[in-house]
C-alpha cells in the first residue's frame, strides 16, 4: 500500500474528529436523518480529499531536486 492511502486514513480520522465540533443538526430539517448523514459523509470525504492532496502536494513540492 502506498503512503497516500495512510495519509487518507489519518486525515479522515482528523476531519471526522474536527467535524464533531460543529452543530450540523441545526442546519437540517426535522426527520431528515438520512439526508443529514449523507451530507455529513460527503463533507467529510470532500475535506479528506482536499486536505490529503494539499499535504501530499506540499511535501512533494518542498523536496529539493
Amino acid at each position: 500500500m502506498s503512503a497516500k492511502f495512510f495519509v487518507y486514513l489519518l486525515t479522515l480520522v482528523v476531519v471526522i474528529y474536527a467535524m464533531d465540533a460543529l452543530r450540523i443538526n441545526e442546519i437540517f430539517k426535522k426527520n431528515k436523518i438520512f439526508q443529514a448523514r449523507l451530507c455529513y459523509l460527503l463533507i467529510a470525504l470532500s475535506l479528506t480529499y482536499l486536505v490529503t492532496n494539499f499535504i501530499m502536494d506540499f511535501f512533494i513540492s518542498s523536496q529539493i531536486y
